[in-house]
């Protein structure tokens, strides 16, 4: 191990990901001296960008950025400026396509109603026979959102890819956070703020790990008493499970497999994000990386996503928030609650869903929970 390494720091940060660089940022800021390990290649976790063909391809997935909160946007926008991009997605059954989040322009493709009243009207008479009225599952969930026709074609294959189990043995509440609009709207978030940083995401990143010392393939579990040693605070963003040797059981998730094409063309389908919700395409969405951005680069990158069981060689994206999980959460966050000088921040650590801006704003609040309590 160099000196730099030997240095006792304030603050060990496991993760260069929105967490564990904004925390970094702010207890930088404040004087405090941080190193940040990472057992990736590169920082920024999931939402980092490799640049091909001049185009920033999202490596890890589409992300964009979306906030009501004027605090948080005048935040991100410090590190990077923001273009207007608009997420509105595109289902693909079977050749067919249709306007997402489901909005009339939807309704009207698939039953040809023009006004919200014989939108509502179809969706009424379509469940009417099924006697739902407190959803005891994603299937009936969803059925009483939109109705069967739309629920047969563009939701229950897609989620059943989606999270390998049937809809039926999933819960309500994951099909709740769905858009559902009777406007022609086919901006699918409502946030005031919305965009892609011109550049892409490592400008962020670059700009929260500006004045940090950053160490990069280093797994923290390699070493794990060592590296506890430097420092006299933790941040741990990797997953809480792996940080107590799976002493419960491991916590489920599903995961992700990307496979990316360079096409000798400029465009390939026409918009950022397509869904392709049929059974028979293995496949759940392909993106379009130059739309993100409004790319004019005379050749264009597309990456086909493809659901996957989680496994120890898979990175753990979505977790399966049932309740057998759930309870094994329960008791890693005692033994985290007794751990002392660590603190566990962002989806993995605290094993839940979270949008960028949910992200950064759990690390600011914690780095000021943290620089309170000196």
């Amino acid at each position: 191990m160099n000196d730099i390494e030997n240095k006792k720091y304030d603050y060990l940060i496991v993760g260069s990901g929105l967490f564990g660089a904004t925390f970094a940022h702010e207890m930088t800021k404040a004087g405090k001296s941080c190193l940040i390990i990472d057992k990736r290649d590169h920082s920024g976790g999931n939402i980092h960008c490799k640049k091909i063909e001049d185009i920033n391809v999202h490596w890890y997935g589409a992300h964009i950025f979306h906030t009501n909160d004027k605090f948080l946007w005048d935040y991100v926008n410090q590190f990077a400026e923001f273009n207007r991009y608009t997420n509105s997605p595109i289902a693909n059954y079977k050749g067919e396509l249709y306007n997402l989040p489901f909005n009339m322009n939807t309704f009207y493709k698939l039953w040809g109603t023009k006004t919200p009243i014989e939108a509502k009207a179809e969706i009424a008479r379509q469940i009417s026979h099924l006697d739902i009225t407190t959803p005891k599952n994603l299937e009936e969930q969803a059925q009483m959102l939109v109705g069967t026709d739309m629920y047969e074609k563009l939701i229950k294959h897609y989620t059943e890819k989606q999270w390998g189990k049937k809809a039926i043995e999933l819960p309500a509440f994951i099909i709740k956070r769905l858009p559902v609009r009777f406007t022609y709207d086919n901006n699918y978030f409502n946030d005031k703020y919305q965009g892609i940083p011109i550049g892409g995401y490592n400008k962020i990143i670059n700009g929260l790990l500006a004045n940090c010392t950053v160490k990069l393939s280093t797994d923290f579990f390699e070493d794990k008493n060592y590296w506890k040693s430097i420092a006299n605070n933790i941040v741990f963003t990797g997953k809480i499970d792996a940080y107590f040797n799976y002493e419960y059981g491991e916590l489920e998730y599903r995961s992700l497999r990307y496979e990316m094409e360079i096409h000798d063309m400029e465009n390939y389908q026409g918009n950022a994000v397509m869904n392709f919700t049929d059974a028979d395409t293995p496949y759940t969405r392909v993106y379009e990386h130059k739309h993100f951005e409004f790319g004019t680069q005379p050749k264009t990158v597309i990456t086909r996503e493809y659901p996957l069981k989680d496994n120890k060689d898979a990175e753990p994206y979505y977790p399966v928030n049932d309740e057998r999980n759930m309870a094994m959460l329960k008791r890693y966050q005692l033994l985290a609650e007794k751990e002392p000088g660590v603190i566990f921040g962002g989806r993995l650590a605290e094993y839940r869903y979270y949008d960028m801006h949910q992200v950064i704003a759990s690390a600011l609040a914690k780095s000021k929970k943290e620089l309170r309590s000196e």
